[in-house]
């Protein structure tokens, strides 16, 4: 892979996602997806035709791999901003030690589902990447009464 348009913030980021396993562990998901790989920008992977319905989500990101249905050609002309949301959570693989983002980013969905009944409004790691740039609608914090009914209501 070649290092054009890397900048040495990237380079680290690169080299911690590998040593943390989690680039890898996007190459296993893309593979068993069977995406096609290629090079992207600043050491970022993007693999397209990734055919599981899992998860929910036009694109995601496990360490350095950029994960989609979609052809990431197209994605970029049609929505340039989603590969600088993406490349937010290959920073937050890095800062969190790798795999260990996975449940803390479990735990940060269910949060925002409890406060205001969407995944992503308030996830601190999609506001972190732009809830904007990844194609998501910020929901307003209901109360917390509210919340205890809709997860006693989900309990059954």
């Amino acid at each position: 892979m070649g290092t054009a348009g890397r900048t040495a913030a990237s380079r680290v980021k690169w080299c911690l996602n590998w040593a943390n396993g989690s680039t890898a562990l996007g190459f296993a998901v893309a593979r068993l997806g069977r995406a096609c790989v290629a090079s992207g920008p600043r050491g970022l992977y993007l693999a397209g035709g990734y055919r599981f319905g899992f998860p929910v989500a036009g694109a995601f990101t496990v360490g350095n791999v950029l994960v989609s249905k979609h052809d990431w050609a197209q994605l970029q002309r049609d929505d340039p901003d989603l590969i600088t949301h993406e490349e937010q959570h290959s920073w937050q693989y890095a800062v969190c030690g790798g795999l260990p983002f996975l449940p803390l980013y479990a735990a940060a969905l269910a949060w925002s589902w409890v406060r205001t009944g969407d995944f992503a409004s308030r996830n601190v790691f999609e506001r972190n990447a732009g809830l904007a740039m990844g194609g998501y609608h910020e929901h307003s914090v209901r109360s917390l009464g509210s919340a205890v009914r809709s997860v006693r209501a989900v309990r059954g």
